[in-house]
This record gives C-alpha cells, sequence and structure tokens, in this order.
C-alpha cells in the first residue's frame, strides 16, 4: 500500500461511453483485490477516490465517470499525462463461482474486475439511458436495461435481478450503484436467501477512516467496507437512508 500518492503516468485511454474513459497506468508493485479502490490526487486540484476497474499483467486502470471539474480535468488528459495515486484502500469482494453481478451506472466499474476474475458468472447493469451502459464490448453476455427502455430491458436492475432470482439459483450477488439501488438488491437477496456483497458508494476524504466523511451507521466506508454482507448491511441503520455530504450535514436520501 502507498500511503503517499505517487505519480503515474496514463498509457492509454480507452472510451467506455460518452461519459466514462478509462484510464490505464502501470501498477508496478502494487496488488489490488476485486473491490479496492484508490485515491487520485490531481495536484493543485483535488483528490478522489475510483475503483480500479482494469488488473491486465502490470497495467491497472480507473474509469471516471464525467461529472465535475475534477473528473472533467482527467477526461481532458491526453496519453502521457499524470496523475498522482495512493492506496489500494477498503475491504474487496470476497469471491465465490456460481455468482451474480448487478451494476448501476459506473458501479460497475468496481465489479469490473471481479467479473473478469470469475468464469462461471451473471452481469446484470443498469443505466438510465443507452449512453450509461459500460463494458458491452468487455462483457458480450452481459444482460442490460435502462430506465428508458433505450436498451435491454425497459426497468432498474433490481427488476432485472428479480426476474433472474425467480429462475436461478446463485451462489452469491455481487452489488455497486446508488445506494438506493444497492438497498433493493439487498431486500431482494435476503428475501430469496441468497447471499450478498455490496459496494457503498460515500463521499470520501481521506481514504483510511481518520475523517469520518463516509460514516454509515459508524462503519467508516473507506476502512470497513467499501464492500459489507447483507447480514452487515441488514443492521446499519443508514443504509439506503441517510448519508453525510461534502459539508459534513447528514441528509435523508431522496
Amino acid at each position: 500500500m502507498i500511503e503517499q500518492p505517487i505519480m503515474v503516468k496514463t498509457c492509454d485511454i480507452r472510451e467506455e461511453s460518452p461519459d466514462v474513459k478509462t484510464f490505464f497506468f502501470s501498477k508496478g508493485s502494487l496488488r489490488f483485490e476485486p473491490g479496492q479502490f484508490v485515491m487520485v490526487w490531481l495536484p493543485l486540484l483535488d483528490e478522489k477516490p475510483f475503483a480500479v476497474s482494469y488488473l491486465q499483467n502490470d497495467v491497472a486502470g480507473i474509469s471516471v465517470l464525467r461529472r465535475g471539474i475534477f473528473t472533467q480535468s482527467l477526461h481532458d488528459m491526453k496519453i502521457g499525462g499524470t496523475f498522482g495515486i495512493r492506496g489500494p484502500y477498503g475491504r474487496g469482494f470476497d469471491l465465490q463461482p456460481g455468482a451474480c453481478a448487478v451494476g448501476g451506472g459506473i458501479g460497475m466499474a468496481s465489479l469490473a474486475t471481479l467479473a473478469d476474475r470469475l468464469s462461471d458468472i451473471t452481469i446484470l447493469q443498469g443505466a438510465r439511458t443507452a449512453s450509461g451502459i459500460i463494458y458491452q464490448n468487455r462483457f458480450r453476455g452481459m444482460k442490460v436495461c435502462t430506465d428508458d427502455g433505450s436498451l435491454g430491458l425497459l426497468g432498474t436492475v433490481a427488476d432485472l435481478l428479480q426476474e433472474q432470482l425467480k429462475s436461478r439459483t446463485f451462489q452469491k450477488v455481487y452489488a455497486c450503484g446508488p445506494e438506493k439501488m444497492l438497498y433493493k438488491v439487498v431486500e431482494l437477496c435476503n428475501r430469496y436467501g441468497v447471499g450478498c456483497e455490496a459496494s457503498l458508494e460515500r463521499y470520501m476524504k481521506c481514504g483510511f477512516g481518520v475523517c469520518g466523511q463516509c460514516d454509515c451507521s459508524g462503519q467508516r466506508v473507506c476502512l470497513d467496507g467499501p464492500v459489507f454482507t447483507s447480514a452487515e448491511l441488514s443492521v446499519m441503520e443508514d443504509f439506503g437512508k441517510m448519508e453525510i455530504t461534502k459539508a459534513g450535514e447528514r441528509v435523508i436520501h431522496k
């Protein structure tokens, strides 16, 4: 693990969708487990957490959704551009065969290396529109859905999962995406008696459990998670209901 940022050079860039790009860099001696994340630093700007979405021999990658000044700056970067990384941080997934991966939007990035490692896995992905679906060429058998019906099933990825659970048995369900989606996925898994691990997306500032910005019912998502089991989530009262904003305010999920 790296506690101070090291500068890495972008060796390749791949456009995954109109608003998502993957930036590849040499991982050197770093070792990543599926579900872990790194803190990415742009000097004089800010530092943000990103899931490690690719692991290929000596190269790693992060997939970045453009949605603000920081991510726009990354999207403007060219091959050969540099950024700082530290980590990896967090608890990753416990891999089991015969599983199902459920991704919502950019949350699919946290599940991607897991899907690469498990040959016997069903992959489900949902987004608002067709332009939000990523990794279509990477995961050819992936089942997709969109809120507007522009690609795949009309509906949410929780709807898609429910259809699968009605007719199939999975050893485990892995999920990452908006917290309201994760709440529904965990509910479905509990209903059908399937074990579930979900990676939470909370605002993170330090990445190693000091600032408390990513707290969820006393659990520090960056340190105790980001991956939690359905049993753990079931006793976390804030899960799916409340979070801490960048300003430090506790707000109820809409």
